[in-house]
């Protein structure tokens, strides 16, 4: 790797883990073009997804802050009898409902070869189909829109919500693009949709990064952590933008232009998969 390519991967990985594009699918199709793979992108990937992490804490730093404070109030409630779950603030549920969601992952990861396989498999025809279904979902969810906000979440939005997140682990399908949609799906107003579903991917991005980062803690490659360093800083920046980018096209009713996007990449990763397989000719050979 060089800096240019870790520059354009933390872009890309800034845009798209919050964009509705999916950024394992684009990752795994910029390493396809590049050619790095192996124990030195999985580093920086998680590099990369540590720094988006941290664009969810600054964005939502007040919900997220609220939500904390709410775990341990609702443990010393527990304890002393105080537990209703009627009488719930908004924080309190969403905290609550975030933990439903997330333990749908639980047994996800307990089989998470049978999600990641499909990136770095030598072709882009199976990212090629989810972005297609990416595609699909957010024109469906384009229409959908309720008045529910925190407080009046349900375990069953929980569910679904987490449910989609499960599918999302497929590099190509969008993990904000559809928890968002399903929060839609399930009535929630834009707003808090926006805010679920992201605030939904903080254990799902840790998570994945401990677990990567125990794939390749016991490697001998060398780490140079000045070119992680700049990868994350950017991954942080272009992710934070993103943030605000999404929520401004969701209030202004434009979400439909990712589908159109997943749509035309699903079909020109597909269109180039099938022309690799056919030729014998990787498309990175003839643009490199």
């Amino acid at each position: 790797m060089d800096y240019i390519t870790v520059i354009i991967q933390a872009i890309v990985q800034g845009l798209t883990e919050f964009l509705p594009v999916s950024s394992s699918g684009h990752l795994s199709v910029i390493q396809h073009l590049t050619g790095v793979d192996g124990e030195a992108a999985l580093i920086l990937s998680i590099s990369l997804h540590l720094g988006t992490l941290l664009a969810v804490f600054v964005a939502f730093r007040k919900t997220i802050w609220g939500m904390i404070k709410e775990f341990f109030l609702t443990i010393g409630d527990i304890f002393t009898g105080k537990f209703s779950w009627k009488r719930m603030n908004s924080d309190r549920r969403m905290m609550i409902m975030v933990i439903i969601a997330t333990l749908l992952l639980v047994p996800c990861y307990l089989v998470k070869e049978f999600f990641t396989s499909r990136q770095g498999d030598g072709d882009i025809i199976f990212e090629g189909a989810a972005f297609l279904f990416t595609a699909l979902i957010l024109f469906l969810s384009d229409r959908c829109s309720g008045e529910k906000i925190g407080k009046d979440m349900k375990i069953t939005d929980a569910l679904v919500v987490g449910a989609f997140q499960c599918v999302a682990l497929f590099p190509g399908v969008s993990r904000s693009g559809s928890t968002t949609a399903a929060g839609l799906f399930c009535g929630l107003s834009k707003e808090t949709a926006v805010t679920f579903a992201f605030i939904l991917g903080i254990p799902a991005i840790l998570g994945g990064s401990v677990l990567e980062l125990g794939d390749v803690i016991h490697s001998d490659i060398e780490v140079d952590w000045l070119m992680l360093g700049v990868g994350f800083v950017i991954a942080a920046a272009v992710g934070f933008l993103a943030i605000k980018l999404v929520s401004w096209l969701l209030k202004k009713n434009r979400f439909k232009i990712f589908g159109v996007y997943t749509a035309v990449l699903g079909i020109a990763c597909i269109a180039a998969g099938v022309y690799e397989l056919v030729t014998g000719t990787y498309i990175r050979d003839m643009i490199m």
